[in-house]
């Protein structure tokens, strides 16, 4: 197929075009590189397969011309990271919503079938663990702009969900559940590339709160595996899924992984949010998906472990800085 990947220069879109690119896909990327990197592309930018056009997804022309040329649309194009998100909310939200916008509009007048990459922010402050996508959704007051990145991705759902009700656009919706791997960068506040980072550089690992909030983190590239089952699966137009591990850890719990494995003797620093961030900047207390509804459909499992994903982060970072590898 011609696939066409918005942030196809970002951390999972990269991953999402080498995979794209095994398969035999001829692959288009949009990206403005605001947050992606063309060194995510290196050793396929000239593979013949490929094609990388710099721009924006709020380039109206530039996105109904690429959309046109393809048969189908992964979106993954957005503003990503608490620390880009608390700072940057107007950015976060027009780039959100608008560039989604423009994606399915284009993608209707052909028809084309797009997949849109969510989030599990927009779970927010539910209580209802293990997070199923039918379950309801709470958020806190519009006065945290910590929430604007879960509006935004909730608005790009009933977005995208309306184009494929009225407009009969075959959309997917996928639910990411905190991706981490290789080529992912610690500058937007990502938690697993900053704590190793620290860790390898010797510095105080920094954790926000009490370290008792609990994630689950997906190898990219299982995650990238469920993406492109999900947009090769018929019955999974017009619904959304769940996608990411159910192996949870406390970030604390987290932190102290990576000293050991790193065999860094840093200390780890508690710090207040309202330090990192704001006063009454709201966390989500824990996040853990219910991934049935994907298993059932396409046979999803995270098969990746959090020791294999922090090896895998150590490795491609200390590859980086020229140290030796941890063993596997």
């Amino acid at each position: 197929m011609r696939v066409l990947i918005t942030g196809g220069a970002g951390f999972i879109g990269s991953h999402l075009v080498d995979a794209c690119i095994a398969r035999g896909d001829e692959v288009l990327v949009l990206d403005d590189l605001s947050t992606g990197s063309l060194e995510n592309l290196r050793g396929i930018e000239h593979h013949p397969r490929f094609h990388f056009t710099p721009g924006s997804v709020h380039d109206t022309h530039a996105v109904g011309e690429l959309v046109d040329a393809a048969d189908v649309v992964f979106h993954l194009a957005a503003a990503v990271g608490v620390k880009l998100i608390v700072e940057s909310p107007v950015r976060t939200i027009e780039t959100n919503v608008h560039g989604t916008e423009v994606v399915l509009a284009a993608a209707s007048r052909g028809g084309k079938r797009v997949l849109i990459t969510s989030t599990s922010e927009v779970y927010g402050l539910s209580e209802q663990i293990p997070f199923r996508e039918d379950g309801n959704l709470v958020l806190g007051a519009t006065s945290k702009r910590r929430w604007s990145y879960a509006c935004s991705k909730l608005i790009d759902e009933f977005l995208a969900l309306a184009y494929y009700r009225e407009k009969k656009v075959p959309v997917v919706i996928a639910r990411l559940f905190n991706t981490v791997g290789p080529r992912q960068v610690s500058h937007y506040g990502m938690v697993v590339p900053t704590l190793v980072s620290q860790a390898l550089e010797r510095q105080p690992l920094t954790v926000y709160g009490s370290g008792n909030q609990t994630r689950c983190f997906a190898y990219v590239g299982d995650v990238v595996g469920a993406l492109l089952r999900l947009m090769d699966h018929p019955d999974a137009v017009g619904e959304v899924f769940n996608v990411g591990s159910s192996e949870e850890v406390s970030i604390a719990q987290l932190a102290e992984r990576i000293l050991s494995l790193t065999g860094s003797d840093s200390e780890i620093v508690y710090i207040p949010y309202r330090e990192a961030y704001q006063d009454g900047f709201e966390d989500m207390p824990r996040r853990v998906p219910d991934t049935t509804k994907a298993a059932q459909l396409i046979g999803f499992r995270a098969r990746t472990s959090l020791e294999g994903i922090l090896r895998e982060v150590i490795r491609h970072q200390t590859a980086k800085r020229g140290a030796t590898p941890v063993p596997a």
